[in-house]
């Protein structure tokens, strides 16, 4: 299995979305780090086939998917971040109905359909209308119906939304059972997720593939940025004015911060060991400086 896009650009009017996106996955899974209006769901959906991109191709084991998109689809599993739904099926109604667009055969799609049910904890409420069930349990069956086909390409678009703690680990560890022998790519804002689950990590910063790696390779990059320090009530407006301050919390002696900065922000600060969440902030910052 190999997925492939080169060269990937999509403009709209005057506005470059993806700038020259290159890479190519092997089976494994893969997060996808960027903030709002970094690209990521357009470059989801140009995978997909549901936009066309402005130029580049995306290949799956070397045969461009836009000259075949039927075959492309039928081992393709995608869970969109506007997931919708029909209220009134309920969640088994509602899997069938995905394996019938898929052209799945019947008698298989009920115990695939039950079987993910189960595997996802909707198992008891599978009869039950979809307009009935939680954000959370919703967002599980997203989750399924992206699976009914055994897809060898899963592309999962924030699917940790609307799940709580224990639900977001019990996702977590469904992915990780089943990527073995899939390529799997996901994006959240929960950077957690990806620190747990990911075999490698690509940063999507402005439309540009800025960096690619493992978590600890990632992180290295910015070892020796990282400082927290004690500040007093006084100076804590300038600090956070002035600086990117990853965290922050009160103390007897004053507000501890957690900064992201090349220069020792204090006289006092220490350094100390960055984590992804420091990496996201340092590329995601709204401000520019470096």
């Amino acid at each position: 299995m190999l997925l492939e896009l080169n060269h990937i650009t999509k403009k709209y009017d005057n506005t470059t979305v993806l700038h020259d996106v290159s890479f190519a996955l092997k089976p494994g899974v893969y997060g996808l780090l960027g903030s709002n209006g970094s690209g990521k769901t357009t470059l989801f959906r140009i995978i997909c086939g549901v936009m066309k991109q402005s130029a580049g191709s995306v290949k799956y084991n070397h045969d461009d998917v836009q000259l075949n998109p039927d075959a492309f689809r039928s081992v393709l599993g995608y869970l969109p971040q506007d997931f919708s739904y029909y209220p009134d099926f309920t969640g088994m109604k509602f899997m069938l109905y995905i394996a019938a667009l898929k052209g799945m055969n019947k008698n298989y799609a009920k115990h695939r359909s039950l079987e993910l049910l189960k595997l996802v904890g909707l198992e008891d409420v599978a009869k039950k209308k979809i307009k009935k069930y939680s954000g959370g349990m919703k967002q599980r069956l997203g989750i399924a119906q992206a699976m009914i086909n055994d897809p060898e390409v899963l592309i999962l678009d924030e699917p940790t939304v609307g799940l709580d703690p224990k639900e977001r680990v019990r996702f977590r560890n469904l992915i990780s059972s089943f990527s073995e022998n899939k390529i799997v790519i996901l994006s959240t804002h929960i950077v957690s997720d990806i620190e747990y689950i990911a075999d490698e990590i690509l940063v999507l910063n402005q439309g540009k593939l800025e960096n690619r790696g493992v978590s600890s390779e990632l992180v290295s990059t910015i070892h020796g940025d990282v400082w927290e320090c004690v500040v007093e009530a006084s100076k804590l407006k300038e600090m956070v004015a002035n600086y990117v301050i990853s965290n922050q919390k009160h103390s007897e002696k004053g507000t501890v911060l957690r900064i992201i900065s090349k220069e020792k922000p204090t006289r006092d600060a220490l350094q100390v060991q960055p984590t992804l969440e420091d990496l996201y902030l340092y590329y995601f910052r709204e401000d520019s400086k470096k």
